[in-house]
């Protein structure tokens, strides 16, 4: 999916304990995104989206059949304020 719209990646931000909890300990936010999105796709549009250095994406497929990106960024840039800017803080 090279080139694709960041839009068409990434479906919706995920609102659940465990995902504020990373949100205030590990600087990470979580996304539900496209199935057939790759790690490198995923970074490049929340790099494009938010403005902001992606560190590390982890990805799963949740029993529910979705696609779950964890996206880990750099200590320079607030997972919190992303968080707010969604509205899930």
């Amino acid at each position: 999916m090279t080139d694709v719209d960041p839009f068409k990646v990434i479906i919706r931000p995920v609102q659940s304990e465990k995902a504020i909890k990373l949100i205030e300990q590990a600087n990470t936010l979580t996304f539900i995104v496209d199935r057939r999105a790759t790690k490198h796709d995923i970074k490049r549009a929340v790099e494009k989206l938010f403005n902001v250095k992606v560190v590390k994406v982890n990805t799963l497929i949740t029993p529910r059949g979705e696609k779950k990106a964890y996206v880990k960024l750099a200590k320079e840039y607030s997972a919190a304020e992303i968080a707010a800017r969604l509205g899930i803080l």
